[in-house]
């Protein structure tokens, strides 16, 4: 079983889990669920490290109140806990801006950096003629109507099947799962606190960045997700960059066997 518990820090409780021994490696989740995301990594990655993963402000089993925060600055918190000077950082979508900001913001504290279809913070895609975007004012209109229902369903179209792709392209038990996260935290309505972004943002520091890197991307992910991780992956001298056909944003519960195999082969390489 793995260690759990609370972490103090300004104005929340940070959830954790933590199984292995070794280098510390830390997961940090997307926005569409929660630590459990990491399911099909932990048993693996604990095999060789220390595998370290929370429950991000506003989602799981972390509470916050409504305080002034950086997501960066709860990563970095989350290694002093468990006295890790640094670690190999994984992050996947909003995890991945979220460890991109830290590794940029305390480069000393990240060793290697996994970017799991990852945010870029300030960076904004510029879509190719005939490519269409998600519906994002309508997902912000439905949000603003809390029709939880419905938001749930359209993220999952965007986010798991893909966004222009059938419903039945992934495993019917993977989008049902993930579409159970998303209802159940929209319902939940827990207080997210104030994310405090990073200043000047990601987009405008990526060649500071002086770490090994591995860039995953899903070719049938959201095109403005694809744009930003090729970008990312095209700025940071020597940086490693993977694509997964017919794979959308999910990539790691997507095709999990081959997603490990790759993180531990780009990790016993640094």
């Amino acid at each position: 079983m793995a260690e759990s518990g609370l972490i103090d820090v300004d104005g929340g409780k940070l959830y954790y889990e933590v199984e292995g021994d070794g280098h510390p490696l830390l997961l940090i989740h997307g926005g569409l669920g929660d630590l459990r995301m990491w399911d099909d990594q932990v048993p693996v990655f604990a095999e060789r490290y220390r595998v370290i993963r929370y429950d991000t402000r506003g989602i799981g089993r972390t509470e916050t109140d409504d305080v002034e925060f950086s997501d960066h600055a709860d990563g970095a918190a989350v290694l002093d806990h468990f006295g890790a000077d640094s670690a190999y950082v994984v992050g996947q979508s909003r995890g991945g801006g979220i460890a991109l900001d830290l590794a940029l913001d305390r480069p000393d504290r990240v060793d290697a950096l996994v970017s799991v279809a990852g945010g870029v913070g300030g960076y904004e895609a510029e879509l190719p003629d005939g490519v269409e975007a998600p519906p994002w004012e309508e997902m912000e209109r439905i949000y603003e109507a809390k029709d939880w229902e419905a938001l749930a369903e359209l993220e999952t179209k965007v986010w798991v099947d893909g966004w222009g792709q059938p419903p039945d392209r992934v495993d019917a038990r993977l989008r049902q799962k993930v579409h159970g996260w998303i209802l159940a935290a929209m319902k939940a309505e827990k207080p997210w606190g104030k994310p405090q972004r990073l200043d000047p943002p990601a987009a405008e520091r990526l060649a500071e960045l002086d770490i090994p890197m591995l860039v995953l991307i899903g070719q049938a992910d959201e095109p403005g997700s694809v744009l930003a991780e090729r970008h990312l992956a095209s700025s940071v001298a020597g940086a490693q960059v993977v694509e997964f056909p017919g794979v959308a944003h999910m990539i790691h519960m997507e095709q999990p066997e081959r997603f490990n195999e790759l993180v531990l082969e780009f990790l016993a390489g640094v």
